[in-house]
């Protein structure tokens, strides 16, 4: 059943002149309609979360069918960067957003400097004399990739795309926005990963090369079968690198890669619309994909440095991963869907913000109507996903665009 705010037989009125950036020279534009009155049609997204003007005009709505801010009826698409953006209300609908994630953070950081709570038994030295673990007997080398630095790359590199992709998709609050959802992923992989390293922990490889057992003790403090098992205490090397050698797992690095990473390679998807009714450029699927690659090196690179097992890396991309598809598509109206996978979903209260925005629905929900997908234009232009039309079908089904 159609959406009672939008109309069920659009049209297009003439074919809008284009930008060099895929945008519309003319400041007005005819949009679809059949309507000529002066209503506004009541969206779902209003004017702070989908950056579009709210002025009355000749819309997509007849006479009489809504009166509210929303997105569509306006005779402008959309207006610049900060167009209808106001920071202290964006402050208030996202306060709770900051502080929670201030809150994880310190608590990341608090589990991250602990010690290491379980005490693991290992052997050294078979009964033959042979080493028991050659596993854990690796020389200890740095990093090829240093923690801060992977933390880093994973949050600035999406961060400097989204910026880039700003040229065409001109809104602060989306720019805000999506920047948020990649926080959430990050922070809260972080923190499920650094409770696994303080509560579970794992032997490094180089585990062995760092404890520097002492060969004397090993007849006198032995523990289990035949006393061949031993705990830290046997152990003469740094205090501080024993800890860090007893916290395999899992991979950090691998975490904090996926997390950000595969954030990046779903809005990568959702904007140039990789995977939708069209057939894209080559460029655009290498482009979607370096991501993976990204991540993938650097949780491969753990295992040639010797600082993580393979399995320690394989934890933290499926962590990473799993934050990265729920903060996606919590921010995101799909993840798959690509009428809607670009488009990000709205908020018009909070709990320092009790009153909706502009007079908006407080529910703030999104109806996926067909004439939604185009409330927010992506970055991509081929198959004419910057003109005013709206596509129609099921999710995950074959869809046409209505023209």
């Amino acid at each position: 059943m159609a959406s009672p705010r939008v109309s069920t037989e659009p049209t297009i009125n003439e074919k809008p002149r284009r930008s060099f950036f895929g945008g519309n020279r003319n400041a007005k534009q005819p949009v679809m309609g059949t309507g000529t009155g002066n209503g506004v049609g009541q969206g779902t997204l209003g004017n702070t979360e989908a950056g579009y003007s709210h002025e009355q005009g000749h819309g997509q709505y007849p006479p009489g069918n809504g009166h509210g801010n929303g997105q569509y009826g306006g005779n402008t698409r959309q207006g610049g960067f900060t167009h209808d953006f106001k920071f202290g209300t964006w402050i208030k609908l996202h306060l709770v957003d900051l502080i929670t994630m201030a809150a994880m953070g310190a608590i990341g950081l608090g589990v991250y400097e602990a010690d290491p709570a379980p005490t693991r038994s290992f052997p050294v030295y078979n009964v033959d004399g042979s080493v028991a673990y050659p596993e854990f007997a690796y020389p200890y080398r740095k990093n090829i990739i240093p923690i801060y630095a992977a933390a880093l790359i994973a949050f600035f590199v999406p961060f400097v795309f989204f910026a880039l992709f700003q040229i065409r998709i001109r809104n602060l609050n989306v720019f805000l926005g999506t920047t948020l959802g990649l926080l959430e992923s990050l922070i809260t992989a972080a923190v499920f990963q650094v409770f696994h390293k303080w509560l579970i922990g794992g032997l490094r490889p180089h585990f062995l090369d760092v404890c520097k057992p002492d060969v004397s003790q090993l007849v006198q403090s032995g523990n289990g079968f035949r006393q061949i098992m031993y705990d830290r205490s046997i152990c003469t090397g740094d205090v501080d690198d024993i800890n860090d050698s007893l916290e395999s797992w899992m991979s950090g690095h691998s975490t904090a890669a996926f997390a950000g990473f595969v954030y990046l390679f779903f809005y990568f998807n959702a904007q140039l619309k990789v995977m939708s009714d069209h057939r894209p450029a080559f460029w655009k699927m290498i482009l979607t994909i370096a991501p993976l690659l990204g991540a993938s090196l650097i949780a491969a690179s753990l295992t040639v440095d010797e600082y993580h097992n393979w399995y320690d890396c394989v934890g933290g991309a499926v962590v990473g991963t799993l934050t990265a598809i729920v903060a996606y598509r919590k921010t995101f109206g799909a993840l798959w869907d690509f009428r809607f996978n670009h488009i990000m979903l709205p908020r018009s209260t909070s709990l320092f913000h009790r009153t909706a925005v502009n007079g908006e629905v407080s529910t703030s929900r999104f109806s996926y109507t067909p004439q939604e997908s185009m409330v927010q234009r992506p970055v991509a232009a081929e198959g004419g996903w910057r003109r005013d039309w709206g596509s129609a079908g099921a999710p995950s089904d074959a869809t046409a665009m209505m023209v």
